[in-house]
């Protein structure tokens, strides 16, 4: 066991590092997400939902329907 981890700790020091940061990186996530916080970059210009979500005061639409094809 100890000449295992002897031959393997560079791969278990990266392994532990990129579940550290992993782990932050959710728990910054969880934290904004239950703060209110959203990922949108305020860039309305490229986005699907331009126009939808930042309007102020009124109703959200519902996205248009696609009719079925026959």
């Amino acid at each position: 066991m100890l000449l295992w981890l002897e031959n393997n700790w560079g791969t278990l020091l990266v392994a532990a590092i990129l579940i550290l940061i992993v782990g932050l990186v959710l728990y910054k996530m969880i934290r904004d997400r239950k703060a209110g916080k959203t990922s949108c970059g305020g860039n309305c210009a490229g986005c699907a939902w331009a126009g939808r979500c930042h309007e102020a005061g009124s109703k959200r639409e519902d996205p248009p329907q696609i009719p079925p094809q026959n």
